[in-house]
């Protein structure tokens, strides 16, 4: 599947909560390695070893996951002839011995879980390497038992100290009105005594090192110097041997190191299914059933990933239809019904159970496409429209059958007209193909158009024009307004606005009709005919009511200015020549005014267009004070 789709569907934070659940180096792989199968057999394996571990952590069963704590750098270095120290041999003592309590543990639970069982049947108990360390090692601490040589070496080594000791003790008491402090202490890792400075000579001995003030120094006696040489070749020996129990051990760690790796698995696995099942319990999860035809449906599905308590969503897509407009008004839901769909299509594939109530089915695709956002970028001079039709066209080249295709916003970016031409040709092309499709527009024709057409339907995200809230709901079945009038409203834009918006959308639906325009284009016609009628009166004022403006463009050379015409389906029959409504010359039409009534064509030269007039002149040539702004002719 695609990483762009993928990313927009926030598949990687699905992953990361798996793995930030994780307690072992093992797990935390296997969770990193996560991906979408299509393989419906190896998924439902999947589901159900998650199932059963999120039932057993659901019934209050601890699961007595060993701790791999140190574990991978003592596996790296076994059998590279490094020999691990006491501490580390400690920690492969521990690994073993609770591995041994799992495979007990999950023993017990195979009725209730037997696919999670089945993995700690495969461990192995080695308990002979168990005893052997416990047997040499206690505590960080190599045993006097470890080996006979050891054990006599010790014994002569206590025995030394002793001596040592005693003699010591005698020449703190000899030397007492020498010494600085009445104490042994150590300077390299031999004894000394610590001697004022002035009644050096008064001890016999060699010094070794002396204080920072110069005050005290600290001499070896030359009466323990014997037994010190004696001591330290006897702690040479200890050490020598000591290493040659330690290599003892790596032999055995290493021959056993088959072993220790299948239990290595076994509990990265554990690990990693207990990280799937928390999971699971944190978001309210269970395991769908999974379909082989591209249908699906979701009952009581939440986002993941949603702050606040999602609405519980309702999806179905069956046999009947293969694409689905969903429609409805900005932030209604519909996007997030998308990326719902989208993202818990992946966990289920993934082997993930999904925040959907019991009896929800889930398809399985080859691939699942998305092209949500408007992935806008100034780097690469994408406008947001060349960021779709990129994504679009990716689509298009994948997609077939077994893909799931989510598109956001369909026709946005660009000319509405060409957009819903656009957007429906890409829907019959992924129709034609087999892809399963989901869909979010606000554009009716596109509304329309998955009414009528075969395997199509349309659904909407419920909205409360009371409260003027969103209902988060999903109805199937029909197509829903943007609410974009009722919206607008609640923030605050005019009546007026909304009224002559709302007069704009219907003359754009009806092609104009409202103006008398039944024929042609009909989004270019509805323009046209819906175009404030404002900037007409001004011409007509300034062109035909008034005798020196009419003077200054031309009329003494006879235009026609501010003649009135008949209306516009006698103008038609004219073949939009202006007619005149007397014989007179243009120079009386210029002496006397003709009177113009509301409805009135009339033909600008300024802008060389005809025009119709909303509103007459007063006594003074100007348009009605309460008329509208002056705007510009189109």
């Amino acid at each position: 599947m695609r990483p762009t789709s993928l990313d927009k569907l926030e598949y990687a934070r699905a992953i990361e909560a798996v793995v930030s659940r994780t307690s072992t180096y093992f797990g935390r792989r296997l969770a990193e390695r996560l991906a979408p199968l299509t393989d419906a057999r190896v998924i439902a394996a999947r589901l159900t070893e998650t199932e059963e571990t999120r039932a057993m952590i659901d019934k209050g069963m601890h699961v007595p996951l060993p701790s791999m704590d140190g574990m991978e750098e003592l596996f790296g270095l076994l059998g590279t002839g490094y020999v691990p120290d006491e501490r580390q041999f400690g920690q492969l003592a521990q690994f073993v011995r609770s591995c041994g309590q799992l495979r007990r543990f999950m023993a017990s639970k195979a009725a209730l879980a037997p696919t999670v069982a089945a993995y700690a049947s495969s461990m192995h108990e080695l308990d002979g390497l168990l005893d052997e360390i416990e047997g040499s090692i206690d505590r960080g601490r190599i045993l006097d038992g470890a080996s006979q040589e050891l054990g006599r070496i010790r014994r002569k080594l206590r025995q030394a100290e002793e001596k040592l000791q005693k003699r010591l003790d005698g020449l703190l008491s000899k030397h007492a009105e020498h010494l600085q402090d009445r104490i042994v202490s150590t300077r390299g890792g031999r004894y000394v005594l610590s001697v004022k400075k002035e009644h050096r000579r008064k001890v016999s001995g060699t010094v070794l090192d002396e204080s920072a003030s110069g005050q005290t120094v600290f001499v070896e006696p030359s009466e323990t110097a014997g037994l010190q040489m004696e001591l330290s070749a006897l702690r040479a020996e200890e050490q020598r041997e000591e290493l040659q129990v330690l290599a003892r051990l790596t032999g055995e760690a290493e021959l056993a190191m088959p072993q220790l790796s299948v239990n290595a698995e076994s509990v990265g696995h554990y690990d990693f299914l207990l990280a799937k099942a928390k999971w699971a319990l944190a978001i309210g999860a269970l395991p769908p059933s999974l379909t082989d035809d591209g249908t699906f449906e979701l009952r009581g599905a939440r986002h993941p990933f949603l702050s606040a308590k999602p609405v519980p969503l309702d999806i179905v897509m069956d046999g009947s239809y293969r694409s689905l407009l969903i429609t409805g008004p900005n932030t209604g839901g519909k996007t997030v019904a998308l990326k719902t769909v989208g993202l818990l299509t992946l966990m289920a594939q993934t082997g993930l159970l999904i925040p959907a109530a019991a009896g929800s089915r889930v398809g399985v695709f080859r691939a699942i496409e998305a092209d949500i956002g408007d992935g806008q970028s100034l780097d690469r001079s994408l406008s947001t429209f060349s960021s779709h039709i990129r994504n679009v066209t990716d689509i298009l080249a994948v997609s077939d059958d077994a893909t799931l295709v989510l598109l956001d916003e369909l026709a946005t970016g660009t000319d509405p007209g060409e957009g819903v031409g656009l957007s429906i040709a890409v829907l019959e092309e992924l129709h034609r193909r087999g892809a399963a499709v989901l869909a979010t527009t606000h554009f009716n024709e596109i509304k329309e158009y998955a009414r009528v057409a075969p395997g199509f339907r349309n659904a909407r995200m419920a909205f409360d024009e009371e409260t003027l809230q969103p209902l988060y709901r999903l109805d199937m079945g029909e197509a829903g307004d943007s609410y974009a009038f009722v919206i607008a409203r609640k923030f605050g834009i005019g009546e007026d606005i909304i009224a002559r918006a709302k007069e704009i959308a219907r003359g754009l639906k009806g092609g104009g009709g409202q103006r008398g325009r039944q024929d042609g284009d009909a989004l270019r016609e509805g323009v046209q005919g819906l175009l404030p009628p404002a900037a007409i009166v001004a011409e007509v004022a300034q062109a035909g009511a008034r005798p020196e403006a009419r003077k200054e463009r031309g009329a003494d050379a006879g235009d026609t200015v501010g003649e009135p015409m008949k209306t516009s389906g006698e103008l038609k029959e004219t073949s939009g020549e202006p007619k005149k409504i007397s014989g007179d010359p243009p120079e009386t039409a210029a002496a006397q005014p003709p009177e113009l009534g509301i409805g009135d064509v009339v033909w600008i030269p300024s802008i060389g267009q005809r025009g119709v007039v909303y509103r007459v002149a007063d006594e003074r040539g100007e348009p009605h004070r309460s008329g509208p702004r002056r705007q510009t002719a189109h």
